[in-house]
């Protein structure tokens, strides 16, 4: 036991915990600029929308702007794959890209192939990639009662409501 414990990779797990932490940081802080980027301005124009009854440019926005957080999405993806491959862990950028994408959505649909002492960094993707899915979750809520109350103003004599 002494000697596992002699043999531990300390440096190597410090160093990939300090570059996950830097990466989960930064990908969180763009994360959280971009998404409330796009929510503020589907407030802004919804409001303004709803006051002249323009109910279908709430809906297309909604769409857009759901869009653009899905794309959101995907450049975090690939922040990740440049962030990793730029430490030439993976031979070619797809590799990079493809094991970014299965850690960020927890799939896990690629395996295990950062080298040793780097194999914790797929944890730090992945805590990226649920954290900011969640945001988007509870974005999403606000900007579904949106829709809904467009949904309902257009649709009030139809349905009696």
């Amino acid at each position: 036991m002494l000697e596992a414990l002699i043999n531990f990779p300390l440096i190597p797990l410090l160093r990939d915990a300090l570059w996950g932490i830097v990466g989960l940081v930064a990908i969180l802080i763009f994360h959280g600029s971009a998404i409330n980027h796009i929510y503020m301005r589907f407030e802004r124009h919804t409001v303004k929308y709803l006051k002249f009854n323009q109910y279908n440019r709430v809906f297309i926005h909604f769409y857009a702007s759901f869009a653009f957080i899905a794309l959101t999405h995907l450049l975090e993806i690939f922040l990740w794959a440049i962030f990793i491959f730029s430490f030439s862990l993976f031979k070619e950028p797809i590799e990079a890209i493809l094991f970014a994408g299965s850690c960020y959505t927890t799939v896990g649909f690629e395996p295990d192939a950062l080298p040793d002492g780097w194999k914790t960094l797929a944890f730090f993707i992945s805590f990226t990639g649920l954290f900011s899915l969640a945001w988007t979750t509870s974005i999403m809520f606000g900007m579904t009662s949106t829709y809904k109350q467009a949904w309902n103003l257009k649709y009030k004599d139809r349905f009696d409501l």
